[in-house]
């Protein structure tokens, strides 16, 4: 496979880099790390700021400044292994993926320069404030319809199944274009992605993700060329716009036809199932404090706040990764070419240096966006914006129409085992009758 291929998964797990410090006893997949990173995260911060995980084969990076650092200078520190799994793939799996016709290209996260700054000229375009605007609009509206149908059905709710999950999933495909009655159809087909690049699915579950992903890349590629016949007021026809005016990436401006799927592909994912938790973290963080709660219903305008600390304390992406393109030292450490990192966010948006109590959840937290959880630099999150708004919008909906909302006593809350995305599978609330 070549370079730009879109999924690139290791032939084996790396060894550590001569003198980095190790641990063994540790993983992101841990089960007590899954149910509460942070205490985790905060102590083998402490102990070493980059180390060495056996069990991963990854550098790991926890001290805000180094993340940072890996962020800025990209040239160093590539983003191409970012959507890749992060073990071998099975056989079975790969015979899948290796299907003559599922050959999409890295275009954004995982696209080095200088093609992530000529690609992202045309996606950035396509999160437009008149576009955002427009979504806006659309987002409360379908918002306030599933909040009305989670009222109607009655208290408790389950928010992800009511929501969490439908909101954020639908926003991101009327943003492509997809057609509503094919929602069903392309969630089924997003749901396990992030066990293929992010988690340590088993040979049978990673080749019905494969197939999956086989199937969802077909659908892009026809839904694409539809859309180069019959345009309409989407992002796909506008970066189908931008590839009949310049078609030729050779000349180190334009997108190909190529390019046009693959962002269409990729987009998808990343647009919704990270949101999902962010709906669901902002609740978990907010209902058991109930002077925050309580602010937040009497003044709504606090809902941007309250979601900028969420990000921070309780973040939807834990982690996320870069590999060296040529030797270098972080944090005193020696790493050589072909390095897997691991950036721990979970060490660093708790950090004591960079946050004044940081295990203290405060929606009136002084510059709680020094988070680092959209990332920085050339490979910040293109949907930032987006899903702020998405959280903001249900907070304020909630605050306003819910004031009791609670969440269910005694439930036990379990995440979807991957070393970056982290939300609840299911989240039970509650409401007094009015």
């Amino acid at each position: 496979m070549t370079s730009n291929t879109y999924h690139q998964a290791p032939d084996a797990v790396a060894a550590a880099p001569p003198g980095c410090p190790m641990h063994t006893g540790w993983s992101p997949l841990d089960e007590d790390y899954l149910a509460d990173p942070y205490p985790i995260a905060a102590a083998l911060r402490d102990e070493h700021p980059v180390f060495y995980a056996a069990g991963l084969g990854h550098v790991v990076v926890t001290k805000m400044d180094d993340i940072e650092a890996v962020f800025m200078n990209p040239d160093v520190f590539a983003s191409t292994n970012v959507q890749d799994p992060i073990f071998p793939l099975a056989d079975e799996a790969a015979a899948v993926l290796g299907a003559d016709d599922f050959d999409p290209v890295a275009v954004m996260s995982n696209r080095p320069e200088p093609d992530h700054a000529r690609i992202r000229v045309y996606t950035r375009q396509g999160f437009s404030n008149r576009r955002l605007k427009a979504l806006e609009e659309y987002m409360r509206e379908r918002a306030t319809v599933l909040l009305d149908q989670m009222i109607a059905s009655g208290s408790p709710a389950e928010y992800v199944a009511a929501l969490a999950f439908p909101l954020p999933a639908e926003i991101v495909f009327r943003f492509i274009g997809f057609p509503p009655e094919d929602d069903a159809m392309i969630k089924s087909w997003c749901g396990n992605r992030k066990a293929f690049s992010w988690g340590q699915p088993s040979p049978a579950e990673q080749t019905a993700i494969a197939n999956g992903m086989l199937d969802y890349w077909r659908y892009c590629r026809d839904f694409v060329a539809r859309r180069r016949d019959r345009r309409a007021d989407d992002f796909t026809s506008e970066l189908l716009d931008a590839h009949d005016a310049d078609p030729d990436p050779s000349n180190g401006t334009g997108i190909s036809y190529r390019e046009v799927e693959s962002v269409v592909y990729g987009i998808s994912f990343a647009g919704h199932d990270p949101v999902t938790a962010l709906l669901c973290n902002t609740l978990r963080c907010l209902l058991p404090r109930r002077d925050q709660w309580a602010e937040l219903c009497a003044d709504p305008s606090l809902a941007a706040a309250a979601v900028e600390e969420t990000l921070r304390f309780e973040s939807s992406q834990v982690s996320w990764r870069r590999i060296t393109t040529r030797p270098t030292t972080l944090g005193g450490v020696d790493l050589p070419a072909g390095t897997r990192i691991l950036l721990n966010f979970a060490a660093a948006n708790h950090e004591p240096d960079v946050f004044d109590d940081p295990d203290t959840f405060d929606i009136h937290r002084e510059k709680a966006n020094r988070h680092i959880s959209f990332g920085k630099g050339i490979h910040f999150c293109l949907g930032a914006g987006l899903a702020r708004m998405e959280a903001r919008i249900a907070l304020e909906l909630l605050a306003g129409r819910l004031p009791s909302l609670r969440l269910v006593e005694g439930q036990q809350l379990s995440f979807f085992p991957n070393i970056t995305f982290r939300g609840p599978d299911e989240l039970h609330l509650e409401w007094d009758a009015s």
